[in-house]
């Protein structure tokens, strides 16, 4: 039962971060028609819309603390996160912010340590974590030359932060024990109610401009794919495996990405990527070989 679950949680994950490896490209091509508030209120309305449909029915919470975890989880993993990672897109290049955010399972493990004291993880994690590194940056940077725009850069950064106390947050409500889509919904909700004073004042895109057809064929990737699905996914990932190895998963979006480019775009795959994806994906077997006992204990939410 065990590895049963092991392997659902890794599929979730999995099937989460094929998806998010090629958001990038979406939010970049509708931020050249709308701005970051409105393909943030867009997408993520179109997955509650989704979330409801699916679940049509309401989750009752037991007290007033766990409604104010689900408005943290909101505000961090949906309103801040999101809007911090599209300001940086539109202030910096795409592989700045594909490298920057890479970082999230290091501070995952930081804040872990820091608010939950939990134990880090041993040297394999590190090691990893920089051989990872080392890779993400070969495949982003491979045809041009290493930029850095503080601005846009540090807004990657903060987002990265917000995203691994997201993490925490999830791990949290999963321990809950309620429904994955009504607990995602619940999220997505106090996410829309934190950005409703940003739309009221930014929010001006025209209805015949959202039926373009490279309009609404993103809107509805990111909305649907990349929002309902996807968190539904990572959430149920975060809950089997714990929150940093799930979070380390997020090592191989550039891989998805360098490999989608290639196979969608024609890319070539150049030594320089091939290495980087082989650094990449051998860091992130490493920082995921935990011994068994550690793993078993994150596994059933004990901490130590």
């Amino acid at each position: 039962m065990n590895n049963d679950r092991q392997r659902i949680g890794q599929a979730a994950a999995l099937v989460t971060i094929l998806i998010w490896g090629t958001t990038f490209i979406s939010t970049k091509v509708l931020l050249d028609t709308l701005s970051p508030v409105e393909i943030l209120f867009l997408r993520f309305s179109l997955g509650y819309l989704a979330l409801w449909l699916a679940a049509p029915r309401r989750l009752r919470l037991t007290d007033w603390r766990q409604e104010g975890l689900f408005a943290l989880a909101g505000l961090c993993g949906v309103t801040l996160y999101y809007g911090f990672e599209n300001l940086a897109l539109s202030a910096t290049r795409a592989s700045n912010v594909g490298v920057i955010i890479s970082i999230a399972p290091f501070f995952t493990v930081l804040f872990s340590a820091v608010f939950l004291k939990e134990k880090r993880p041993g040297l394999r994690f590190f090691a990893g974590f920089l051989i990872a590194m080392a890779g993400i940056m070969l495949i982003s940077f491979n045809q041009e030359a290493v930029e850095i725009h503080p601005v846009g850069d540090g807004l990657a950064v903060l987002a990265a932060m917000i995203w691994a106390v997201y993490c925490l947050l999830s791990r949290r409500i999963s321990e809950l024990g309620y429904n994955v889509l009504l607990a995602t919904r619940r999220t997505f909700f106090y996410g829309l109610l934190f950005m409703l004073p940003l739309t009221f004042t930014q929010f001006s895109v025209s209805f015949p401009t959202i039926l373009r057809p490279e309009i609404l064929f993103n809107l509805v990737f990111l909305g649907l794919g990349a929002s309902a699905l996807c968190f539904v996914t990572w959430n149920l990932a975060v809950g089997i495996l714990g929150s940093v190895k799930t979070s380390v998963t997020i090592y191989i979006v550039p891989v998805i990405t360098a490999v989608a480019s290639a196979l969608v775009l024609h890319e070539p795959l150049t030594p320089k990527v091939i290495l980087g994806l082989a650094l990449t994906l051998g860091g992130l077997v490493l920082s995921q070989n935990i011994n068994q006992e550690k793993e078993q204990k994150e596994q059933y939410g004990t901490l130590e």
